[in-house]
């Protein structure tokens, strides 16, 4: 994406940068919405008189006798009171006015560029609020699981749409720093070393969702063993190659451990090739992704010994968001998409 006029680049930018913070908010509202159990306390997907909560006391028990039905009420959270139920449908309630918030932040400034532009040098952007869209679909479908025969959401769903998430979040950043211009050196190294850095990074997102969704990290909270031993102790080695595997928390969190040093140690790959070949431009970028994966690691860790403690498992996912950021600075970087025509 480039544009000539500097008004209208310095407004596109600020508007990407004002999306980009919007959706960071939005992941850590879902993420919290996930780890208090919320995100079934709404059942139906009213795209527009959803906007407006429960107003008075009879509102409030239609939602309640609604939440009821669904087997999480009736199998798990049988005694729950209203008082109680309020506070999941707050929760729920926020994330859904986010995702609303959100549609209507990226399509009006939208609208208004492509008057100014030609709509061929915001097809990025076009393709963009194509995923939001998607990912109001991706959100209910997840939903859905949870309401017949469960009383979570299929933990497949939910990584489809944590993984849409950090990808919107991805391209944002992405284009806005295109639309920045950055007045790079020629150092370069192969392009698929950060780049598959950023790929296992979205793969230990994938997995940590299937952590998450399956409540993987309340068990076996001990490091650096799983138990009594390196590999769970509940498991045999053989089943990780299985079709099941990922429906095995154990097993889960297994990976999401091992894939979590495999990372820590291929980043100390590419900074063995950054220092080796005095590629002194990428010295600060490769300095922060390395201290957010040591963050990342650490409260892994923390979350695992406090047995998915709300306060650390969040921040466990916020670093996360940063980390994926600063993968994508980092790939931008090494890439010649900053070389404007």
């Amino acid at each position: 994406m480039y544009i000539e006029n500097k008004q209208i680049n310095n407004a596109v930018s600020i508007w990407l940068f004002f999306m980009f913070w919007l959706i960071v908010f939005m992941i850590i509202i879902g993420g919290l919405t996930r780890l208090t159990d919320s995100g079934l306390s709404i059942t139906k997907w009213q795209l527009f008189s959803g906007i407006l909560p429960p107003l008075n006391h009879v509102q409030w028990l239609n939602y309640f006798d609604l939440y009821k039905q669904i087997p999480e009420f009736e199998l798990q959270n049988y005694s729950m009171t209203l008082k109680e139920f309020k506070i999941i449908f707050w929760w729920e309630w926020i994330h859904r006015i986010l995702g609303r918030l959100i549609g209507l932040s990226f399509l009006l400034p939208l609208i208004y560029f492509s008057f100014l532009l030609k709509v061929k040098k915001l097809i990025n952007l076009y393709f963009i609020f194509a995923l939001i869209c998607l990912q109001g679909f991706v959100g209910w479908y997840m939903v859905s699981s949870g309401l017949v025969d469960r009383v979570d959401v299929s933990h497949y769903r939910l990584s489809v749409h944590l993984l849409i998430a950090f990808l919107i979040l991805s391209l944002i950043n992405w284009n806005y720093l295109k639309l920045k211009k950055l007045d790079l050196s020629n150092q370069k190294i192969n392009f698929f070393l950060p780049f598959i850095l950023l790929f296992l990074i979205y793969c230990q997102i994938v997995v940590g969702a299937f952590v998450s969704g399956m409540d993987a990290g309340k068990i076996y909270n001990s490091w650096p063993l799983m138990g009594s031993s390196y590999f769970p102790d509940d498991n045999t080695f053989g089943n990780l190659f299985t079709k099941e595997a990922f429906d095995d928390p154990s097993l889960v969190q297994f990976v999401h451990r091992n894939l979590a040093y495999l990372i820590l140690f291929y980043y100390f790959y590419i900074l063995f090739i950054i220092l080796k070949n005095k590629n002194t431009s990428f010295y600060p970028i490769i300095k922060v992704i390395g201290g957010l994966l040591i963050l990342q690691v650490v409260l892994g860790i923390l979350t695992l010994l406090f047995g998915a403690q709300i306060v650390v498992a969040s921040m466990h996912q916020i670093s996360s968001i940063f980390l994926v950021s600063s993968c994508i600075y980092f790939l931008y970087l090494n890439s010649e998409s900053n070389l404007q025509p």
